[in-house]
């Protein structure tokens, strides 16, 4: 059996990969999918302890997790489409200058 340990540091260096990308990325698709990996990790953290404790109650929230993480990727999609339909390019900061 494979060690908690190893679980959570294989989500801390996907967390974390994910905040990089957050960070120095100004296209909005390596955003959202930046966002996705942040959304994993905490989705394996679940899983790992749900294992590690043995019920299903994290596995039973990873199920919800993934299912509000496929609603942001319909809604994140949106708005890049937007994005990229008002201003011809997909930059973060241009999205400051849009107007209601």
């Amino acid at each position: 059996m494979v060690p908690l340990e190893y679980y959570l540091l294989l989500s801390s260096a996907i967390f974390c990969i994910g905040l990089f990308g957050i960070l120095t990325r100004r296209n909005a698709l390596y955003f959202l999918m930046s966002v996705e990996l942040m959304m994993n990790a905490a989705i394996l953290n679940l899983v790992a302890f749900s294992l590690h404790w043995g019920n299903l109650t994290g596995q039973t929230f990873a199920l919800f997790a993934i299912a509000l993480a496929a609603a942001e990727v319909a809604v994140g999609i949106g708005i890049i489409l937007a994005l990229y339909r008002n201003f011809g390019e997909i930059d973060v900061m241009d999205a400051a200058t849009m107007r209601w």
